[in-house]
């Protein structure tokens, strides 16, 4: 059984969340350098060469990529041979969330669902994070974050079909979400799509989806047909860069399947904004 320490959980996390808020990952900034040259808008390009110089000053300065610095998001495999001594993974996650937000100067932002009272003092600094565990073979932790806005997570919505509306209805909805979401994302996006499982499983894999490496090919073959097909439509909607009415609405769009029902498909879209902040480590 192979050990690790509570307090290097901490850290890592912690680390994740102060480097991701400063500096943009390297497949999100090139598919945005990608979107500069093939945009056909000047309006457009002007505003992706404004978002790429933002890029560059956050990482230069270390000041975050945007105010909305979001809710802490982590998809964590626990390997089954692997145990956390000093005290518990999910304590682990949250405070290292805590460190990162307040040592960064980084927005508290979870509020009462009622009230809409900051909880930083209640219940901690930007916690609690939302975590999705999984136990896997090995001996290792593995660790996604992502930070999630609400400007991208407002305009995210899943529904269930009747099995029927297959293939066709599934991009047609896609294309629904992304037309009526205009704007107010914060485009270029990165659009998760989850289908199949349950509700709740399809909306999980919609938001995981959002962790590809942009520019990286669907392995099953169908999906790979369905996102390029997506990519297309969605840049003819005339949404661009910010809302300006460009050809470089989505930087990509990739789809999580699952096994459902024999009477429901499920499908969800996850949004997320052109400050795709994400970062995956090993432990």
């Amino acid at each position: 059984m192979r050990e690790i320490k509570y307090e290097d959980i901490v850290k890592s996390v912690k680390d994740m969340i102060l480097y991701s808020a400063t500096n943009l990952p390297k497949d999100a900034y090139k598919a945005l350098q990608s979107a500069y040259d093939t945009e056909k808008s000047e309006v457009c390009r002007q505003v992706l060469k404004q978002i790429l110089e933002n890029a560059d000053i956050a990482a230069n300065e270390a000041r975050p990529l945007c105010q909305d610095t979001g809710l802490a998001v982590f998809f964590v495999k626990v390997g089954e041979d692997v145990k956390v001594v000093g005290g518990s993974l999910k304590k682990a996650i949250n405070e290292g969330t805590e460190q990162g937000y307040k040592e960064g100067y980084l927005r508290a932002s979870t509020c009462h669902w009622d009230t809409r009272a900051n909880l930083k003092d209640e219940v901690g600094y930007n916690l609690p994070a939302i975590i999705h565990f999984d136990i896997v073979e090995g001996d290792k932790i593995d660790i996604e974050y992502a930070a999630k806005g609400g400007g991208s997570e407002n305009v995210s919505r899943a529904t269930v079909f009747p099995p029927a509306k297959g293939r066709k209805g599934i991009i047609e909805y896609v294309k629904q979400v992304i037309s009526d979401a205009g704007p107010n994302p914060c485009p270029p996006l990165t659009v998760g799509v989850g289908i199949g499982g349950t509700f709740e499983k399809a909306v999980i894999s919609s938001k995981h989806a959002l962790f590809r490496e942009l520019g990286s090919k669907n392995p099953d073959p169908v999906l790979e047909s369905m996102e390029e097909e997506l990519m297309h439509l969605l840049n003819n909607l005339g949404i661009g860069a910010m809302g300006m009415g460009g050809t470089q609405t989505v930087l990509g769009v990739h789809i999580e399947k699952n096994p459902c029902h024999i009477a429901s498909l499920p499908v969800s879209v996850n949004v997320q904004c052109h400050s795709s902040r994400h970062m995956h480590i090993t432990l």
